[in-house]
Formats: C-alpha cells, structure tokens, sequence
C-alpha cells in the first residue's frame, strides 16, 4: 500500500516528522526573530489597514511565513528526489508536499476570515444597541471587503481538489502495478480479483477524504491553537477549571478525548465485522461470477446460502452500528454546547464583545473539530482499517509472512459451507 507509491516509507515518514522538527526549531531559534528581512518582504507586501481597519491578508510577517515554508517543502522535496530512484517519487514525493502546504494555507484564510467576523460582528453589536453610528456604506463596505480573498479561496479549492484527485489515482494506480506485477503470490487468497480492482479504490477514495481531512486538522490546530490560547485571556472563571492560561485550549482537549475515547471502546468490533462483511461479499459474487461460465455451478440453493451468510453479517453489523451511533450522536450534540457552557461566566459577567465572543466560538470549533477528528471520521476509519486488513493480506503474501488469523480458515467459496465459516 504504501512502499508501491513511497520511496522507502519507513524512512520517509520518520524524516517528513524530523524535517518539521528541524524547520521549527529553525524558525523559533533564528529566522522566526529575524525581523530585517520584513524590510525585504515589505515591497511585496502591505501592511495598511484596509476601510475597516483590519490589515490586509499578505502582510510582510505572513509573506515572511509562506516564503520559508515553501522553501522548506521544495528544500525536504528536493533531498527526497535525489537520493531515491523510486518511479512514483514526483507525485508521492512532491505532490504530498503541495497537498500539505496547500491545506496549511487554506487553513490561513480560515484565521483572517475569524478576524474579519470578530470585526464584522462588532460593528452588528454596535449597530443593533446603538453604541455608535452604524452608515449603510460602512456596513456594505466592511461585508464586501472580504470578497476578493473569498474568490481566490473558491479557486483555491477547487484547484487543490482537482490535484488531489489526480494525486489519489496515481496511489492506486502505483498499487494496482504492484499487486498485478505479484499476481502468482496473491491469486489464491480469498477475493483476491477483487482486493486488486475494488479494495485498491477504495482505498483511494478514503485516502481523498479522510487523509486529507486528517492533513486540514493538523494544519488547523498549528493555525488556530495560538489564537485560542491568546483568546482565552478574554475568558475568566471558566465551569470546573477555573482562571488558567490556555484554558479554552484544555476544555477542547478534554472534550475531545473523552469523544475519542468513548468511541473507540464502543466500536472496537466495527472493524473486523466490516472485513468479515466483505469476504462474505466476496464469496457471493464469486459465485455468481461462476456460474456466468459453468452450468454446474451457481446453483439456486448455493446462491440462497451464501446469501444468508451475507444476510446475518448485515444484521450483526448493523446491531453493532446502532449502539455506536447512539454514542456517536449523543457526544456529538454534547459537544456543540461545550463552548457555549464553557463561557456561561463571562458572557453574563459581560465582559467581552459580540465580536470576540464570535471569534472565540469559531476558534474553539476549529480547534475542537480537529482535536476529536478520530470521533468524527471513526466509520471512515472503521471502513479504511477492514480495506487495510484485506490489502495487509497481500503484503503477507508477496513478503513470504503468515496470513493473518482474520484470514483463515480458509474454504473454497464453491462450497456452501463458506457461509458457516465466516459467521
């Protein structure tokens, strides 16, 4: 899965890992304080105040930013493609490295479109109390101001969506070779035709969703971790925690991991009835598939139980659904109400804006939402561990390695008795 489209993964992920080491403690340690360079960006760059008086989104300070991480990703792209000869290594390589810098960027927007809410929201507070004079210019100013970077955003992801499915059929196109070049080791395991054609693109599809889900979420806690730490200064006396530094930043890490947690322990069988489900799957179509070609085969009272095999595997899979989704659900419409509980204390007290109290909801959502990523996304890990389970089968295979447990006995699907052995 893996060592078919990377160079050498077991070194490449621990040197990706150790490269952003490095590049941050470069940053912190000594280009990050290095502030004579802003003059250089300055003349790229502005940092005056637009009609409503926020800066603008390319600021010297973030141009400053950009520049040294793109540099850091061609610079770690480049040691990469030099040192290896893999076939794939301009798109796993290079193309990973856009996919990460790309999501880091957009996760940019996201930070300056908080900013600009928080603004935005505190001019509608201030309107709607009649603080201060509120024109109707000044409203529709301030509410188009946003419009241009929202233009580049829509072009943006469109672009990257384009590239990372291209980028996701280039994996699974480097799987199917690998597999298909080691057919003869992999022929006789159970499914095997349909591991290569139909596991391979599911696995591609779950990589388009939840890996680059999982990439965002990285890149949304580097972004917005710092402006949740800096906002709850704002926040005092928070429910059960108290008046600590970082407190919002605490909340949305407990409030995660219990989601997390609770999840995991209720769908621990998920994913090995989800891998049951597709070899019972498997040995139904193999059969009909059979009896295309052969009279003998595919015969009614076969067909019927296999089919029940198929059937009671459903039915067990969707029991077990049914008490995770209670978990799931209930955790999830908790969840939405933890910021507002958490700021009970300070919106009575009054003590912040309209704007800021937009701005830290948004913020601890954003935070939040990428700290309890595994509870979100668990039914796309649940399917993604029963397709890596079925593909870790041909691995075994072409390395020589003992089938997994999950794996045997092993029974001829042109048996009836391939139900009974799966369930």
């Amino acid at each position: 899965m893996f060592k078919s489209f990377f160079p050498q993964p077991k070194l490449f992920f621990p040197s990706t890992i150790l490269w952003a080491v490095f590049c941050g403690a470069l940053w912190f340690g000594l280009l990050g304080t290095w502030k004579p360079a802003l003059d250089f960006f300055s003349t790229f760059a502005s940092s005056t105040p637009g009609p409503d008086g926020r800066p603008p989104f390319l600021t010297p300070d973030r141009l400053y930013i950009y520049s040294f991480l793109i540099l850091s990703g061609i610079g770690f792209s480049l040691i990469w493609t030099l040192y290896s000869e893999h076939p794939w290594r301009r798109w796993s390589v290079w193309g990973s490295t856009l996919i990460v810098l790309s999501s880091y960027f957009n996760v940019q927007i996201d930070v300056y479109l908080n900013e600009w809410f928080g603004s935005f929201f505190d001019m509608l507070q201030a309107a709607l109390t009649k603080a201060r004079v509120v024109t109707v210019e000044e409203y529709y100013r301030s509410l188009f101001s946003v419009t241009g970077i929202l233009v580049v955003n829509i072009i943006f992801l469109v672009l990257l969506s384009f590239f990372i499915s291209h980028y996701v059929f280039r994996w699974r196109t480097a799987m199917n070779n690998y597999y298909v070049d080691h057919w003869r080791k992999v022929r006789k395991i159970e499914g095997a035709s349909q591991r290569v054609q139909d596991d391979t693109m599911r696995f591609a599809r779950g990589l388009q969703s939840l890996g680059v889900s999982f990439i965002s979420s990285i890149m949304t806690l580097i972004a917005f971790l710092p402006l949740l730490w800096t906002l709850s200064k704002q926040v005092k006396n928070i429910p059960f925690v108290g008046d600590i530094d970082g407190s919002l930043v605490f909340v949305a890490l407990i409030s995660a991991s219990f989601g997390t947690i609770l999840l995991a322990i209720v769908g621990i069988r998920l994913p090995g009835l989800e891998f049951r489900n597709q070899r019972v799957e498997a040995a139904y179509r193999k059969e009909l598939v059979y009896g295309e070609d052969h009279d003998d085969r595919a015969e009614p009272m076969t067909l019927i139980e296999l089919f029940e095999g198929v059937r009671k595997n459903y039915f067990r899979l969707y029991f077990n659904y049914m008490y995770f989704n209670v978990a799931k659900y209930a955790y999830l419409q908790g969840a939405t109400f933890v910021p507002y509980f958490t700021l009970g204390p300070t919106v009575v007290a009054g003590t912040i804006t309209f704007g800021i109290f937009q701005q830290i909801t948004n913020a601890f959502s954003q935070v939040d939402s990428s700290f309890r990523f595994f509870a979100t996304s668990w039914n796309d890990i649940v399917e993604m561990t029963s397709i890596y389970k079925r593909l870790r089968a041909f691995e075994d295979a072409i390395e020589g390695e003992e089938l997994s447990p999950i794996e045997k006995p092993y029974i001829d699907s042109s048996t009836t008795e391939i139900a009974q052995s799966e369930l």
